[in-house]
């Protein structure tokens, strides 16, 4: 899920529960309108490749390195910023059906969360 800087959805895509979702990151970068100032991720999509992919975009990674990794730049106050995801998705889990993700089609589960994110829009 991407999330602008009021902490808002903007894009989001389902992936399989036993696939990593650094592959779904570029279609989703590329989805968005314009080019973000910065692109603020966990260690889990600490890539050279795709902090690479972010540069090239004409924004700046801020994306900490894995333990076995190189030290690369993070900005401790922009890196801050990624609790407004985390935030986002507690408030779409309010949805119970979203929570316990009882649908059973990736159909369904893109429309309860095509609703929930709809409802956190108008809220905001």
């Amino acid at each position: 899920m991407i999330a602008d800087s009021a902490g808002r959805a903007v894009a989001f895509t389902l992936a399989p529960g036993q696939a990593h979702e650094l592959p779904h990151a570029v279609p989703l970068l590329e989805r968005l309108p314009g080019v973000p100032m910065w692109v603020v991720a966990d260690r889990g999509y600490s890539s050279h490749s795709f902090r690479e992919y972010v540069c090239d975009l004409g924004a700046r990674p801020a994306i900490p390195p894995k333990v076995n990794e190189a030290p690369v730049a993070c900005p401790e106050p922009i890196y801050n910023n990624r609790n407004r995801v985390e935030r986002l998705w507690a408030r779409l889990k309010e949805w119970r059906a979203v929570a316990t993700r009882y649908e059973k089609t990736a159909a369904s589960c893109l429309g309860v969360l095509c609703l929930a994110t709809t409802a956190d829009w108008l809220r905001r």
